[in-house]
């Protein structure tokens, strides 16, 4: 863990030289298109309000302002230069922010107030921390290697990856946690079942098996039968069923007596740091303690009674963020693009407006259209529906595929809108009473689907 005292990218040799494969932090920012990218990681469940502003602050003294929540519910601030992030660490240290670093041990945003969970994922993953933290010698492992502890609440981690994951199940006897291996929580490899104190001796034995096996080995490559015995793990109960519905994170959410949490989410993943510090100014005056951050480019502002969070929710709307359930933009999966990244062949979140302006047949809530400025796909790895991709000759189309995927159609810069329009008019056209975009165009296949994107 660091306290954010850095050194600079030139001391560390760290900076533009950094693999992609790995993950950004202060002590080794990535370059991208628009200057070294940073990635935070608060240590801790929650930042008060007066910690958020600071460090918005930060991002506009050092950055260039902008501000994104990543897909896993981590900071990003971007346009800094290797003069500017000492800086950048002494300001967010001088605010008394504590930044993780190194093993993702994460837990649900509510983790501890969310009144479905069966157990506090909490405890668990706090002696998880110390107790990699503390492991001599230290464990050598994937960059991006994740641990998941998950109390199984309305707002859990189902559906993030996760090399090992602990869910809490409940049983006659109480509740346990159920041990797997890669993947999300329905597609992850099913080991067994921990009580007590055994998950974290467990989770450490694990993390040890996976050092000796290189600094690239993954949950996904484990054997769970062996794991179980090496874990003596008591056999799985079942594969933990996954929630009946992904609750969406924008809107008024009760919490029982713990009053209400009021949740938001970044249009195109980003906000610039001055509307930040402007809706949370507002929003500490009407009460607000407190954000935690949230997988899908979200967060929850805590602190707020039933009247107060309908006037901060008006005042979101006001400055641009999500604020419901059936926002057109929450279809939409972007990355940086080219204004942000120097790989990038298209201007995401330019296309992403003019998708919401020209195209709203398809952002019924039913698929996801993902922008990817190149064929790597950052923001969305897994398939969509519908991935457009920007490449050098202009932008592809991959129906029921990721960005790497072979497009089957192509428009240029000049014919995007009226690609995005014979799309849309498809969809009206052809779709059945109370038919979702998703089922119109599964219904209607592929080949017409591309046909219509390229020629109409």
């Amino acid at each position: 863990m660091s306290t954010c005292a850095l050194p600079s990218t030139a001391e560390t040799g760290a900076s533009a030289s950094m693999r992609r494969g790995a993950c950004p932090s202060l002590a080794a920012p990535m370059q991208t298109g628009d200057g070294l990218l940073v990635r935070l990681r608060p240590d801790g469940d929650s930042l008060t309000i007066p910690k958020v502003i600071a460090i918005a602050a930060a991002a506009e003294a050092f950055g260039n302002g902008i501000i994104e929540i990543t897909a896993r519910g981590n900071l990003q601030l971007r346009g800094l230069r290797e003069a500017t992030v000492p800086a950048l660490a002494q300001a967010i240290g001088d605010a008394d922010i504590t930044i993780a670093e190194g093993l993702a041990i994460e837990a649900p945003p509510l983790a501890g107030i969310d009144p479905d969970e069966i157990a506090d994922p909490r405890p668990i993953a706090t002696a998880l921390r110390g107790a990699w933290q503390a492991h001599r010698p230290p464990l050598k492992l994937a960059p991006k290697l994740s641990v998941v502890v998950d109390g199984g609440g309305r707002f859990g981690l189902d559906a993030v990856v996760a090399d090992i994951r602990l869910r809490a199940v409940s049983t006659d006897k109480g509740a346990v946690w159920s041990l797997s291996l890669g993947g999300t929580a329905a597609r992850a490899m099913p080991v067994g079942t921990l009580d007590g104190d055994a998950p974290v001796p467990a989770v450490i034995s694990i993390l040890e098996k996976l050092a000796t096996l290189g600094p690239t080995a993954r949950g996904r490559d484990l054997d769970p039968v062996a794991i179980r015995d090496f874990c003596r793990c008591e056999p799985a109960v079942e594969r933990p069923a996954t929630l009946a519905a992904v609750h969406p994170i924008p809107g008024i959410h009760p919490l029982d007596d713990a009053g209400v949490v009021l949740g938001l989410g970044l249009a195109f993943a980003q906000v610039e740091a001055s509307l930040l510090t402007a809706f949370l100014s507002q929003a500490q005056a009407l009460g607000a303690t407190a954000i935690r951050l949230a997988p899908g480019h979200a967060f929850f502002v805590l602190g707020l009674s039933h009247e107060t969070a309908a006037v901060a929710q008006s005042l979101a709307a006001a400055q641009g963020f999500r604020i419901t359930e059936d926002d057109p933009r929450n279809a939409i999966a972007t990355c940086a693009g080219s204004k942000g990244c120097a790989s990038a062949w298209m201007e995401t979140k330019g296309v992403a407006q003019r998708l919401v302006e020209t195209a709203p047949a398809l952002l019924d809530g039913s698929l996801t259209v993902h922008l990817s400025g190149c064929a790597k796909g950052c923001a969305r790895p897994k398939p969509s529906e519908l991935t457009l991709v920007g490449a050098p000759s202009g932008y592809g189309l991959v129906v029921n595929g990721a960005a790497n995927g072979l497009p089957s159609a192509y428009t240029d810069e000049n014919g995007m809108k009226s690609a995005l329009s014979r799309l849309d008019r498809l969809v009206r056209q052809n779709k059945d009473a109370g038919e979702s975009a998703q089922s119109c165009l599964t219904r209607l296949g592929a080949a017409r689907v591309s046909a219509a994107f390229e020629q109409g």
